[in-house]
């Protein structure tokens, strides 16, 4: 997730523009598109249980997932160091914080506590939630209609997800579960960053990715995060170089905003709410995880509550994450 930017919608004006590319009508090209992005925040979801049982540290696949895109954009991000320079700080701020060093260092740890199918349910899921609560406590637009259906409904799903943790008094799940919800808000924020600046994909992946590598490659040198990649399995190292560097960081943010020119950012954003069931269904083959009963309830409700809370007017940008 920008990702999993892992899941937020790109900037107004990515979404305009369509056109015909090759063969495939813009339409199906625009489903491919979107079809991958889902998997790619299947797969951060995913990667954030498998941490926990790697050779590598949090700080380790930090590393990965900002440098590598950097090292790939590098060009493109010389030719808009202008652009990037003049955003204003308030809005960098929130860009760097709510989908950097934080939030991925919260979806991780929360996910190694907790189980794939959290993590790809309550961090996107309760995105809408928490931008809707921003938006409100700004003055801006409140939640009505359907939109308030939905909130009510990923509510609800994430109450069922977690109610048996609760009356069983699992204080490391409970922990893992604050952690995500954490993971959550920060993403919000980047969310309603990345509408506050003028940038393209590239640009907006530029910066988030700049200061989040300083800021993780600063701790790891004075030994305020430990790291294990001297001594780290390669196998681990290219998965993780693959799902977070080139998957999460790079293809997730400009695959989706292809996907948001070609389809527009509503339906983009109820298509993508896939990605819970996605994760669920992954995770039973990869990492040998079985769907209990809240699983099975909870993450269907939070599917069909971001799906209705992302039926915004289209001069609005998707809040899924």
């Amino acid at each position: 997730m920008g990702g999993i930017r892992t899941a937020a919608a790109p900037p107004v004006e990515a979404a305009r523009g369509t056109g015909r590319t090759g063969p495939l009508s813009p339409q199906a090209v625009g489903f491919t598109a979107l079809l991958l992005t889902v998997a790619i925040w299947a797969a951060f979801a995913l990667s954030a249980r498998a941490l926990s049982a790697s050779t590598l540290l949090p700080a380790d696949a930090a590393l990965l997932r900002f440098g590598v895109p950097l090292v790939v954009l590098a060009p493109a991000l010389w030719r808009r160091r202008h652009r990037l320079a003049a955003v204003r700080p308030g809005p960098a701020i929130k860009i760097i914080c709510g989908a950097g060093v934080p939030f991925f260092l919260a979806a991780m740890y929360g996910g190694s506590l907790t189980s794939a199918a959290f993590v790809g349910a309550i961090v996107p899921g309760m995105v809408p939630l928490f931008v809707s609560a921003l938006m409100v406590a700004g003055g801006k637009s409140v939640p009505r209609g359907t939109q308030t259906a939905g909130l009510a409904l990923i509510v609800a799903g994430v109450v069922a997800l977690v109610w048996r943790h609760t009356t069983a008094l699992d204080g490391d799940a409970l922990l893992g579960v604050g952690t995500l919800l954490v993971a959550s808000g920060l993403w919000a924020l980047y969310t309603v960053g990345l509408r506050e600046v003028d940038l393209d994909p590239v640009g907006s992946i530029g910066l988030l990715c700049l200061p989040s590598f300083v800021v993780i490659a600063l701790l790891t040198l004075t030994g305020v995060l430990p790291t294990g990649m001297a001594h780290a399995a390669g196998s681990d190292i290219a998965l993780f170089l693959v799902v977070q560097g080139l998957g999460v960081g790079l293809c997730a943010g400009l695959l989706y905003a292809f996907a948001i020119r070609r389809l527009g950012p509503e339906r983009s954003s109820v298509v993508g709410s896939l990605s819970p069931v996605a994760v669920v269904l992954l995770a039973v083959p990869l990492l040998d995880e079985s769907p209990t009963l809240p699983v099975l309830v909870g993450v269907p409700l939070i599917t069909l509550g971001v799906a209705l809370a992302n039926r915004r007017p289209r001069s609005k940008v998707s809040a899924h994450a």
